[in-house]
């Protein structure tokens, strides 16, 4: 028998289908963006001054000032993007339009969360290359190590990301490895050749 007189309520974050809500879409996205960029800015920061010096004062120092820098510029930078989609979708619905199939109130996207989300995922996912080129690995050994790391956690986070986008899950292992990849590389590069010039 069918249960009556009680109301079901969606977690939060989903619509009574059981799809993501807008809201809890958009804290993914940006939850799954700040992570991806944490991992790939920090990795090239630190691999990049690693080419240049191996001393790990310098290494953290670089890594911690872009770590700050740049989760802050995250938030920042969603919060005012999704603010000024929230003010469209506002004026959209105050005039009886549709706007990106936003139509009610609980629709629209929270900046602050989105901004929070950035900040907390682009932390976490920058501590990962900054904690692995501080370990006490030999010289030799810090950047193939820390490459690995981050090499590791972009596959598994590109996959996380196609579970829950539905996307095809090799496109998205592979354009998290092969972007990080050239980055890395390429600021290993500038780094090894400023460390010989100087």
């Amino acid at each position: 028998m069918p249960r009556t007189g009680r109301t079901h309520v969606p977690p939060a974050g989903r619509t009574p289908s059981g799809a993501p809500s807008a809201s809890g879409l958009n804290r993914l996205r940006a939850a799954v963006l700040g992570a991806n960029d944490g991992i790939v800015s920090i990795a090239a920061t630190v691999v990049g001054v690693a080419g240049a010096e191996s001393t790990p004062r310098t290494i953290g120092l670089a890594g911690g000032a872009a770590l700050v820098a740049g989760a802050l510029s995250m938030a920042a930078g969603e919060y005012v993007s999704v603010s000024s989609q929230r003010d469209a979708e506002r004026v959209a619905a105050s005039e009886g339009r549709p706007f990106a199939g936003a139509t009610d109130e609980t629709a629209f996207t929270n900046p602050w969360q989105a901004a929070l989300s950035s900040l907390v995922a682009f932390t976490v996912g920058g501590l990962l290359p900054l904690l692995v080129v501080l370990a006490p690995w030999p010289v030799a050994a810090r950047v193939p190590v820390t490459f690995g790391a981050v090499v590791v956690a972009l596959v598994l986070l590109g996959w996380a990301s196609s579970r829950f986008t539905h996307a095809s899950t090799a496109r998205s292992v592979l354009r998290n490895v092969v972007g990080g990849s050239v980055a890395m590389g390429v600021t290993y590069g500038i780094g090894a050749a400023v460390g010989v010039a100087l």
